[in-house]
């Protein structure tokens, strides 16, 4: 039960790892652009966009993945 539930919440970290750095990638680049961010710092802000947007993402469904782990449907 244990191993099950530490799969289930390493999934769901993984999962929001990457639909949140896909989403702060689209965003990263969009606000670089908007704001005209200066040359080589473009690359800076797309990459702590999509940091930190994975991190959220992940952090919040391993959270209710963990949540849902000690329920039984």
């Amino acid at each position: 039960m244990a191993r099950d539930c530490l799969a289930r919440v390493t999934a769901g970290v993984a999962v929001g790892g990457a639909v949140g750095g896909a989403i702060g990638a689209v965003y990263g680049t969009y606000e670089a652009f908007r704001f005209k961010v200066p040359g080589l710092l473009k690359v800076r802000y797309i990459g702590q966009t999509t940091l930190g947007s994975a991190a959220v993402f992940g952090l919040f469904l391993g959270a209710g993945s963990l949540i849902h782990c000690g329920k039984s449907y």
